[in-house]
C-alpha cells in the first residue's frame, strides 16, 4: 500500500499495528451505506432486508476466502475475545464437568482468562504447555499433555507480543491423534500471512476485524463443518444458532472488505515489503546501538511485521516516554501503577531485566521507508541518552 492515511498525517509514527490498525479506507467506504442507507434486519421478509441479506452473505462468502473455508463455516462475533470464549466454552462445556483443556502459558488473556474461568466456575481441568526460548510451544509436550478428559486444545497462531508462529498444523494433527477438538486464536496472523484452515487442519479459529483494518467490535469464529458448539449467546437463532442477536450488517460488510483486500495484498507481495521493512528496522538499531540490541522471539518463525526487542539498559517504559514521535508498545504488565516484565518473555526464560526493555515494534500497511528510519535514529538517540544518565 502506497500513500498515507488520514488518521496517521501529522502524528507520531504508527508502529503499534499489532494493538490495533487504521480502518483502511476502501473498507469504510464499503461499510457507509449499511450505516446510512440499508437499514433493514436481513431476517425480515420484505424489501428491505435483501440488499442487507446479500451483503451478509457476500461478507461471509469473502472471509471464508481469505482462509478457505466454506461460507456457512464462519459465525461473525463482536470481536476476537467473543469468539475465543465461543470457542473455549462451546467445546468444554458440551462434555460437562471434568473435561481437560490444553492450552500454552503465552496465549493472549482472551484465552487464558477464559479457561480459568472454566476452571472456576465448571471444574474444567486445564493444562499450560510451557514455551521454549524462542517463545514456541514443543509438540512432544502436547502429546505428554493429553488425557482420556482431553476435549480441546488451543494454541494461537501468532503471539501478540513477539509474533512467533506456532506449528499450528503438527499440533493440530497431535491433538486430533487424541480425539480431541483443536482451536487456534488467529486474530494476530489473519491478513498477514495466509491461512488455510484444511491445510492447517484446524476445528476452530479465531479472527478480529481491529487488527486486519477494520472497525473494532466485528471479528468471527470459523467452526468446522459438522461441529458442533454451545453458544453462549441464545435467542433468534441468528449464525446457525452460534450467536443470537441481529447481525451488524456494516461491521460485517468491513470485516468482509478487509477480508477481501488482506487477501488481494498478499497475492501482491505486502507481507514481503513489511518483512524488509521490519528487518530494516532492526537493522539500523542494531548498527546505531552495537551489541545492545537483543531479539525477543524466533529469528525466522514470526510474523512479517513483528519486531520485538530489548536495549540493554534502558526500560522500555523510559525509552517510549523519551521518545514520543513514536507510538509503540512495551509488552509491560501495570498493576497498581507498577511496570512489571512482560510475562510473555518472563515464560520464554528471560530475566526480568530483559523483559522490562522489552519493546515491540509493529509495521503495517502504511509504514513507510522513512519513517523506519527516522524512527531508529530517534529510539537510538534516546536510547543512549538514557545509558549516559
Amino acid at each position: 500500500m502506497t500513500g498515507s492515511h488520514p488518521a496517521l498525517e501529522g502524528g507520531p509514527i504508527f508502529l503499534d499495528y499489532n494493538a490495533t490498525t487504521p480502518v483502511d479506507p476502501r473498507v469504510a467506504e464499503a461499510t457507509l451505506p449499511y450505516l446510512t442507507h440499508h437499514f433493514g434486519n436481513p431476517s425480515s421478509g420484505h424489501a428491505y432486508a435483501e440488499q442487507p441479506r446479500r451483503a451478509l452473505a457476500e461478507a461471509r462468502g469473502r472471509l471464508a476466502d481469505m482462509i478457505g473455508a466454506q461460507p456457512e463455516e464462519l459465525a461473525f462475533t463482536a470481536g476476537g475475545s467473543e469468539a475465543d470464549a465461543l470457542a473455549l466454552r462451546g467445546v468444554p462445556l458440551t462434555d460437562g464437568p471434568g473435561a481437560h483443556i490444553i492450552t500454552q502459558v503465552t496465549e493472549h488473556p482472551a484465552v487464558l482468562e477464559t479457561c480459568s474461568a472454566l476452571q472456576r466456575l465448571h471444574g474444567i481441568e486445564v493444562t499450560y504447555l510451557p514455551v521454549d526460548g524462542d517463545g514456541l510451544v514443543d509438540p512432544r509436550a502436547l502429546a505428554d499433555a493429553f488425557t482420556q478428559r482431553t476435549a480441546l486444545v488451543s494454541i494461537m497462531t501468532a503471539n501478540n507480543e513477539t509474533g512467533v508462529l506456532q506449528p499450528i498444523a503438527e499440533l493440530a494433527r497431535l491433538t486430533h491423534e487424541h480425539g480431541a477438538i483443536f482451536h487456534t486464536d488467529a486474530a494476530q496472523a489473519a491478513g498477514k500471512i495466509p491461512l488455510d484452515v484444511r491445510a492447517l487442519g484446524v476445528d476452530l479459529l479465531t479472527i478480529a476485524g481491529h487488527k486486519m483494518y477494520a472497525p473494532k467490535g466485528i471479528g468471527a469464529l470459523y467452526v468446522r463443518s459438522g461441529l458442533r458448539l454451545e453458544p453462549l449467546i441464545h435467542g433468534g437463532g441468528q449464525e446457525r444458532g452460534l450467536r443470537a442477536g441481529t447481525e451488524n450488517i456494516a461491521l460485517a460488510v468491513a470485516l468482509g472488505a478487509a477480508a477481501h483486500i488482506a487477501e488481494d495484498e498478499l497475492v501482491a507481495g505486502a507481507a514481503d515489503r513489511i518483512r524488509a521493512l521490519r528487518d530494516l528496522l532492526h537493522g539500523r538499531l542494531d548498527t546505531l546501538l552495537p551489541g545492545l540490541v537483543q531479539l525477543n522471539g524466533h529469528p525466522d518463525q514470526r510474523l512479517p511485521n513483528t519486531l520485538n526487542i530489548s536495549i540493554t539498559g534502558v526500560t522500555a517504559d523510559d525509552l517510549l516516554s523519551a521518545t514520543p514521535a513514536v507510538a509503540a508498545a512495551t509488552g509491560l504488565a501495570c498493576h497498581t501503577g507498577s511496570p512489571e516484565p512482560s510475562p510473555v518473555l518472563l515464560a520464554m526464560g528471560h530475566d526480568p531485566g530483559r523483559g522490562l526493555s522489552a519493546l515491540r515494534l509493529t509495521l503495517g500497511r502504511w509504514t513507510a521507508r522513512d519513517e523506519v528510519e527516522r524512527a531508529a535514529e530517534q529510539l537510538a538517540a534516546n536510547a543512549r541518552h538514557l545509558l549516559a544518565a
